[in-house]
């Protein structure tokens, strides 16, 4: 068994498990925090943006990681445990060979698709005035200013796949439930489970009949408004992989949104405006909840709040129509009837308007002070980049990172000198690493594998060593590029037995709850399911001309020599050789792996040892016979 690492990143993982014959890959995260290293793309053309040193991202590149460690058209299933963790998929249906199955649950697949059509929606609304490639030559690269020239694997950078490369992407997805047991092949069953950190998010089990490795990324503890994580099920694994913990352990969700709603409402206070680069979907329900608690409290229920993406209205629709994913307390909505999201009354009321741009019906609702959803995070494109732009020259405004995916402090540097506010409040329900230690007391996996930046503390805090997992046996670590050779074997398989076939045993018992049984049976192989059936008759000689059967053509078993077990007591067997066979001078000398038994007068030795018996005369057969048919008196046959 093997696992393979793509990904350098450990909360966009993707790594390919090879188990039992079967290839995995365990979720397909794209990596865009290189899209940091290139000038933000405006709606509008910008004077300021344009006229700034540097590099632009003229021709929508996002960052694919290295996939030459494996060759992709080889994998059977991908396996999707969030709507991050799908972001690359396009690039590896579309463009490797791939021809297997993907599974997700249906939450991860309409949101992710919402994620991948605002980001293609992005790009592709900018018009790109000209392509440059030619940098990317290793002898060019090595000329260019910081970041680029330290930047590794350019060649493998792709352009941005396009909405056909998505929807033939999404195509090959097979919806899956919780606790649905899904067999590969014949040869291992997958089942997702509840990984309690968004709509649909799963852990996977991968198991076969005697060995279970636990897939564990993205999980939360948390009581936010997805499903609880399933614990119980991740109990008895030989193997935890274990990824996709939060980026910031050291802040408490909680808190953090206690710090944004405070900033927020200081903010509107003083007449300025709040900026909230957010993702459509995930953290931004339960910020929303948030202020539909604390706007009328705080006095700001005549604020509006904006939310401005392309596939805003499908996102919270998506969000009230998913209620068999949703935490109890929100499903038991559903049966009042009521919205599980307050969201829905915020929009019945006018306080939250959403809108697919800042152009059209926006622009004649627009009034400020307001607070604006909008992306894209990194502050690279999309309608962000526009507020940006009207709101950083003046310090009455606010924009809040909430965020944790990008450096805030590198998404704003195009935007400097920045003359509004920054606030820094990223809102991660990830497990930490106290809730890890807890979960893998509980769970107790015999071998943990993880990436490597779990198993030190953060560069920046080196004398945190509580910000490392900490397990016994100590976790395996991987980076990417690396194959690693998980610490198991497998040594049972399960083999069915005809009921004809049962029928004809006779088991032996040789100690106590032990029996054996010789068996002669074909063994039938097919989709990696095992079974024993009868042995073909011999064919009985005819007369005449008979039809050839298949049965015929496989050959006759052998009548097998029974089998024997048990041990040889030695002083019991020299008694039985001088009272009943009449040998007088027996020598019996011990040795390291049993005893020696001299027949002196009839120069024959018996050497008894654990596993074997031999004798040992020179030209007495008769002698021999007699010898071999009392040691098996001492014997059990079965």
């Amino acid at each position: 068994m093997k696992l393979y690492c793509l990904s350098g990143h450990p909360t966009l993982p993707c790594n390919v498990l090879k188990f039992k014959s079967t290839t995995i890959m365990l979720d397909c995260g794209l990596d865009m925090t290189s899209t940091l290293n290139f000038l933000p793309l405006p709606l509008v053309q910008s004077p300021r943006l344009s006229n700034l040193p540097g590099w632009s991202l003229k021709d929508g590149n996002a960052f694919l990681d290295k996939t030459e460690l494996i060759d992709l058209s080889t994998v059977d299933v991908i396996l999707i445990s969030n709507y991050h963790c799908m972001m690359a998929l396009p690039y590896i249906t579309e463009h490797t060979g791939f021809t297997g199955t993907v599974y997700a649950t249906e939450p991860t697949v309409q949101i992710g698709r919402l994620l991948m059509e605002e980001l293609v929606n992005f790009i592709e609304r900018v018009p790109k005035a000209q392509s440059a490639s030619l940098w990317k030559n290793k002898d060019i690269q090595r000329l260019l200013p910081s970041p680029l020239k330290d930047a590794v694997e350019v060649s493998t950078w792709r352009r941005c796949y396009t909405m056909q490369e998505v929807n033939s992407a999404l195509s090959k997805i097979q919806l899956v439930g919780y606790s649905q047991k899904i067999e590969l092949f014949g040869a291992v069953q997958v089942t997702p489970l509840s990984s309690g950190y968004a709509l649909g998010s799963s852990n996977w089990i991968i198991q076969s009949h005697y060995e279970k490795v636990s897939y564990v990324s993205g999980s939360s503890l948390l009581t936010t408004h997805p499903q609880p994580m399933d614990q119980a099920s991740l109990k008895n694994s030989d193997v935890l992989v274990l990824t996709g913990l939060t980026q910031i352990p050291t802040a408490n969700p909680d808190g953090m949104v206690g710090e944004f709603c405070s900033n927020l409402a200081l903010t509107v206070r003083n007449g300025g405006n709040v900026l909230v680069p957010c993702y459509p979907s995930g953290v931004i329900y339960d910020l929303l909840e948030c202020l539909y608690q604390y706007i009328d409290s705080a006095g700001l229920s005549s604020v509006p709040l904006y939310f401005i993406s392309p596939v805003a209205n499908s996102s919270l629709e998506f969000s009230q129509i998913f209620a068999e994913w949703l935490c109890h307390n929100k499903q038991s909505k559903v049966y009042l009837p009521e919205p599980p999201f307050p969201h829905a009354e915020l929009i019945q009321t006018n306080k939250l308007k959403h809108y697919p741009s800042i152009h059209g019906d926006f622009s004649n609702d627009f009034r400020q002070p307001c607070v604006v959803f909008t992306g894209h995070p990194s502050l690279r494109f999309g309608d962000v980049v526009h507020f940006m732009e009207l709101w950083g020259k003046s310090s009455l405004n606010t924009v809040i990172f909430t965020e944790p995916d990008f450096s805030y402090l590198e998404a704003l540097a195009p935007y400097q000198p920045l003359a509004m506010k920054c606030i820094y409040c990223p809102i991660d329900t990830r497990l930490n690493f106290i809730q890890v230690s807890k979960l893998l007391k509980e769970v107790q996996p015999l071998h943990v594998v993880c990436p490597e930046q779990y198993t030190q503390p953060p560069p920046a805090q080196s004398h945190r060593m509580d910000l490392m997992i900490d397990c016994q046996p100590p976790a395996m670590s991987y980076r990417r590029a690396e194959v690693l050779a998980l610490p198991f074997k497998r040594r049972y398989e399960k083999i069915e037995i005809m009921p004809e076939l049962a029928d004809s045993l006779v088991p032996m018992e040789i100690k106590p709850g032990i029996s054996l049984a010789t068996v002669s049976a074909v063994l039938h192989t097919k989709d990696n399911k095992h079974l024993l059936q009868p042995p073909p008759r011999p064919a009985q000689p005819t007369s005449g001309k008979k039809r050839k059967r298949v049965s015929d053509d496989v050959p006759d078993c052998k009548v097998l020599k029974p089998l024997l077990s048990g041990s040889i007591p030695v002083e019991q067997f020299v008694q039985t050789l001088e009272k009943q066979h009449g040998f007088s001078d027996i020598k019996v000398e011990d040795t390291a792996k049993g005893h020696i038994v001299l027949l002196q007068e009839a120069e024959t030795l018996i050497q008894i040892e654990e596993d074997s018996t031999h004798i040992i005369c020179d030209n007495d057969e008769m002698l021999r016979v007699r010898l071999r048919d009392l040691v098996l008196k001492f014997l059990q046959k079965f």
